[in-house]
């Protein structure tokens, strides 16, 4: 096995390529929870890029150090101008690859799109992409809900492609990684895909329906029904003209008073957990 290791030009993002025979093994570190910030946008595409180059490289493990693998986007950037790369662009990186991609996914990326909970909508054509992989219903269910969703489910709706145990990560995706090859199985675009969400396409009583449903769970919150307009562009809209809606609607969301206060309130019960001088492992008593 050869390594290379590389630093971005942001010092706090790393990568570093690890070649296996034929594997690619793309392994990124921003501490403490892989949050996706620029820093770290960067670091990806670059990773992905040297495995690319790599000669001997047939297909690409991708996998993050520490205890969780991607936690999600860097909300300490929200309200403020957007730098590159954009989480499209790692997107494109990542989808336009000439040769297979495997996320091995650990800790606490829960699939449980909590973005509603801060009056947001998830990220980077997370609304565009869900539909397309696990069905109308299923993405208005999970990005309504923000609910954590467990692998077994992602494993049945297609969300990922298999499970292995724990402790064997690296290992389990570097022998999927080689089952692909030996399987000469083609390379997968699920902005292409729209056969799940063809039951919905050009159906509003379907998402009215819905609405009506949770109407009382709903009541006060413009998250869910931005959401829910996002999931209804997927099925009706090609991919791209999807996305840009679903950017024109988190526009709205991430400026508007509700979802500021909304994450003035998420940050602040965090702080209200820091107490100064006192011991991570101080136990808790209930009161």
């Amino acid at each position: 096995m050869s390594s290379t290791a590389a630093t971005t030009t942001a010092p706090s993002a790393t990568h570093r390529l690890d070649v296996d025979g034929a594997i690619g093994i793309v392994t990124v570190a921003y501490p403490p929870v892989n949050a996706l910030s620029r820093s770290m946008r960067q670091a990806i595409i670059d990773g992905i890029a040297a495995a690319q180059a790599h000669p001997a490289v047939q297909a690409i493990v991708f996998i993050c150090d520490g205890r969780t693998f991607l936690a999600g986007a860097d909300i300490t950037e929200f309200g403020k101008p957007p730098q590159a790369p954009s989480l499209f662009e790692v997107q494109n990186v990542i989808e336009n690859s000439a040769k297979p991609v495997i996320a091995a996914i650990h800790g606490t990326s829960l699939c449980g799109l909590p973005e509603v909970h801060l009056g947001l909508r998830p990220g980077a054509g997370g609304t565009q992409r869900l539909p397309r992989i696990g069905g109308g219903p299923k993405a208005l269910e999970f990005i309504t809900n923000g609910t954590h969703v467990p692998a077994q489910q992602c494993l049945e709706i297609g969300l990922v492609d298999a499970i292995v145990p724990e402790g064997q990560l690296r290992d389990g995706a570097v022998a999927f990684a080689r089952q692909v090859l030996a399987e000469g199985r083609p390379l997968r675009k699920v902005r292409d895909a729209d056969d799940k969400v063809l039951p919905a396409r050009g159906k509003p009583e379907l998402f009215a329906e819905f609405r009506q449903a949770n109407a009382k769970r709903f009541r006060g919150f413009l998250a869910p029904e931005y959401n829910i307009r996002c999931i209804e562009a997927a099925a009706n809209l090609p991919f791209d003209e999807g996305q840009r809606e679903e950017r024109r609607l988190f526009m709205e969301l991430v400026t508007g008073a509700q979802s500021i206060a909304q994450r003035y309130g998420f940050f602040a019960e965090r702080m209200a957990q820091k107490i100064p001088d006192v011991p991570a492992d101080t136990p808790t008593v209930a009161v």
